[in-house]
Parts: structure tokens; sequence; C-alpha cells
């Protein structure tokens, strides 16, 4: 039997010490990979159906050939869904912590060379929240428009991992970012709660076909099934 557990990389960034660990669990005797922010479980492999669905529900409601932002690269998964689309032209990741984007690029985890390897796909180092609010998410094109945004950073928007996120799920933070698409673009977030019909109303202050859409998969280690929510909002702008 191999090692049941190891610590891959432990580093010091501006937000706390990040770590990358890899263990068998032991329900299902599969490796899984995952990364703590401190004291906080940041990201696990161990559950990706919400991460794939993000991608896979918020390219189907756009055109095509796309141009896409993927905010939070995690452990790749929303990523990796999203360049198996043909349709994909050009992907940016963007990813705030430094160490996360070496893991990928060095292979210390399972999709990194999958993203590596796609000429397609961009992993730019900076703050989602800081660039939705100013000239956009390239560093190379400011003000470029992209047709779907897809967004997995906090756990939701009532559960923030920083405190001077949650301007962004206010009417006017998602108004900067509404600039950063195109016509007909779609605006799609993952959330590890249910539906709320809140934060619905506020993207319907600035979106068109608004939708929440409720994620199921089983969960191998309580039994039965777990959920999270996608949604999607339309920028109406013509």
């Amino acid at each position: 039997m191999g090692v049941r557990f190891a610590e891959l990389d432990w580093q010091r960034t501006a937000m706390g010490e990040i770590s990358l660990r890899r263990r068998i669990e032991p329900v299902t005797g599969e490796p899984v990979h995952e990364v703590k922010l401190g004291d906080e479980f940041l990201m696990s492999d161990l559950f990706t159906a919400g991460e794939e669905e993000l991608a896979r529900l918020g390219l189907a409601a756009a055109g095509g050939p796309l141009d896409v932002v993927v905010g939070g690269l995690g452990l790749g998964h929303t990523a990796a869904t999203a360049l198996a689309e043909s349709r994909v032209a050009s992907l940016l990741v963007v990813e705030a912590l430094g160490p996360v984007i070496s893991w990928h690029e060095g292979g210390l985890v399972p999709l990194g060379g999958r993203l590596a390897g796609d000429a397609r796909c961009r992993l730019v180092h900076g703050d989602f929240f800081a660039m939705a609010a100013g000239d956009g998410f390239d560093p190379d094109w400011p003000r470029r428009r992209f047709d779907a945004v897809l967004l997995d950073i906090d756990h939701s928007p009532d559960h923030v991992l920083r405190a001077e996120n949650a301007a962004f799920y206010t009417p006017e933070g998602l108004r900067s970012l509404s600039r950063h698409l195109r016509p007909g673009g779609i605006f799609a977030l993952w959330s590890d709660d249910p539906p709320s019909a809140s934060f619905g109303a506020v993207l319907a202050q600035v979106f068109t076909d608004i939708a929440a859409r409720v994620v199921t998969f089983p969960n191998p280690l309580r039994g039965g099934t777990a959920s999270n929510t996608v949604y999607l909002a339309r920028h109406g702008e013509g």
C-alpha cells in the first residue's frame, strides 16, 4: 500500500499559509488532493461535479466560438471541463494565489499537464474581483470582452473567503463585471449553498434570463446525495 498522506507543498501567501496535500480516502480507497488556506479547507477533488457543471451549464447557455474567463483555478476541474468544449477558442484562468498556479505548471496536481499543455489556456496571476472592478481580466488587452465568465472562488455569495469580496455580489459589483461581457454573454457562479432568492433578485437587477440550477451528486462518505448551486445570468446589453 502506498503512502496514505503526504504534504506536497506549503507556502506563505498574503492571504495566509497555503498547503497542498494528497491522502488516501478511507471510504473509497482513492487518492484525494486537498488545499488548505490557514485552518480552512479551501478545495478538494473529492467532489467535483459542481465545478464541472459550472462550465457545462455556463457554456451551454453561451454562443460560439467562445472566449472564456474562469475565476479561480483551484484544482482545475472547471477549466479542464471548459477546455473539453470544442467551441472554446480561448480561456483565461484568473487565480489570486501564486502557489496554486505553480502546482499546475509543475505537475503537482493531476490536471496541471492538461491545462498547461493546451495552447488555448492562459493562467493569470491576479485578483479576480479587482480585475472585475477595473480594466478586466486580460493583462495584455485592457477592457477586453468575453462570451462567458465562470466564477468559483467564494463558498457562496453569503460565505466569502475575504470580507472585501462581498462587494462583488451587489448590483454595483455585478454591473462592473457586466462591462467585461459581450452582449448576450453569460455569467455563471458556483455556490455551495442552496439557491438564494435574495441573490437571484440581485442578479435580476443587472442581468436577464436568471436561473439557479441545483447540481446533485452521490456522497459516498455520508451516503445519499449532496448538492451545489450554479447560477446563470445573461448580459442583455445590445
